[in-house]
């Protein structure tokens, strides 16, 4: 997998925890009586390293999440046989056919977004 699809990976997933954080607040709750977590440390924690994985991105893949990322919550989708699921609509099949599609950032023609091949 090429290193910065891995790094865009893990920064949809902290923007993800971080988007339920901020807008559950029952589940606030929930993980402060259960769990002993303060929230609001835990989004300063997640917001931090949502910052820093955002630097390790080279510049103009920052610049593409960034852009991606102000229009769309899900930055990075699969593609399932041919298709994107992030818009749900069919990749050109050169794309998908290569021996190890995800040692290079693909994106779709169609949403925009970054794309990795499952097979």
């Amino acid at each position: 997998m090429h290193p910065q699809l891995a790094l865009l990976l893990e920064l949809q997933d902290l923007r993800t925890q971080y988007r339920e954080l901020e807008t559950e607040p029952r589940a606030e709750e929930v993980e402060e009586e259960h769990f002993n977590i303060d929230i609001s440390q835990a989004k300063e924690d997640l917001a931090e390293k949502i910052a820093d994985l955002e630097e390790a991105l080279e510049p103009p893949v920052r610049r593409r999440y960034r852009r991606v990322a102000k229009s769309m919550n899900r930055v990075v989708a699969p593609v399932i046989n041919g298709v994107c699921y992030g818009c749900f609509v069919s990749i050109p099949t050169a794309a998908a056919r290569d021996q190890d599609p995800n040692e290079e950032l693909q994106s779709c023609e169609n949403c925009g977004r970054f794309i990795y091949i499952l097979r």
